[in-house]
């Protein structure tokens, strides 16, 4: 407030000399003296009103900036939606260029996908032997190539994640990452999901880190998501607060040098 009174302070000629002034300078200073004292209530009370004001400010852009920094504007694939198909096409990043291309196999149409189609919630938990055929199926019909020509690659595997802290770099698993460039052979990537979000864990979103915005898919048991594995879908996994999210991520390759074999269940 200090400011302020200042401001308030007579200026210029109004002053009556300078400030060891007498006579009516020094009497006009007795008066605004005077004044000052009975105007110090109205003072308190807009001192009040004005860090109110501040306080309820600061709130709003502290508001404001942790949901800038969270960065999720738009939920893709809502945990309560049973969606049947659901495909956005994004522009495909450079990155196959370094790559040996596969016509016919090798993206030239890229983009994001979310299903409950695919996979049952009874299959989900029984992990039948043909859900890899059936999710290879769905993302070859997605981006228009043909299934034969994409073989599994590795690394495909199952995750178990929960809040436990973490015991090295690789334990890290909320760093944001693009597929294609960690593993050289992925060209598509999918996530069958085994465990729901809100139900059985909190947080562990996945997301797809866009330019201005961010988009997220909630898991549940049952659900693929799928995408072409370049930086156009650079993303993360938020990190798990509470329960136990389980996921199989099962990734393609159009290189039959780096085709594996169906993984054997015991």
């Amino acid at each position: 407030m200090a400011p302020q009174r200042r401001a308030a302070a007579p200026r210029g000629p109004e002053s009556g000399g300078t400030a060891g002034g007498t006579g009516r300078g020094g009497r006009r200073h007795s008066s605004a003296k005077k004044s000052r004292g009975q105007q110090e209530p109205r003072w308190r009370w807009l001192k009040a009103a004005v860090l109110l004001s501040s306080a309820a400010a600061g709130g709003l852009l502290s508001w404001s900036y942790l949901r800038a920094e969270d960065g999720v504007t738009e939920v893709l694939a809502r945990h309560s939606e049973n969606l049947q198909d659901k495909f956005v096409e994004i522009p495909c990043s450079e990155d196959y260029d370094s790559h040996k291309r596969f016509e016919g196999c090798t993206p030239r149409k890229c983009g994001r996908g979310v299903t409950d189609a695919v996979i049952t919630r009874e299959e989900a938990e029984r992990i039948r032997s043909d859900v890899r055929q059936r999710i290879q199926q769905k993302i070859a019909q997605a981006f228009g190539i043909n299934s034969a020509s994409m073989y599994l690659t590795k690394p495909t595997f199952f995750s178990r994640i929960n809040n436990t802290e973490a015991k090295t770099t690789h334990d890290e698993y909320w760093h944001p990452h693009v597929d294609k460039v960690t593993y050289g052979s992925f060209d598509y990537t999918s996530l069958l999901y085994l465990s729901d979000y809100t139900e059985d864990f909190g947080g562990g979103r996945f997301v797809f880190m866009d330019a201005g915005s961010n988009k997220t898919i909630e898991p549940r048991a049952g659900r693929v998501s799928f995408f072409t594995s370049g930086s156009e879908n650079l993303h993360r996994v938020e990190k798990v607060h509470w329960g136990t999210r389980y996921a199989i991520t099962i990734s393609f390759t159009c290189n039959p040098d780096h085709g594996i074999g169906d993984p054997v269940l015991m």
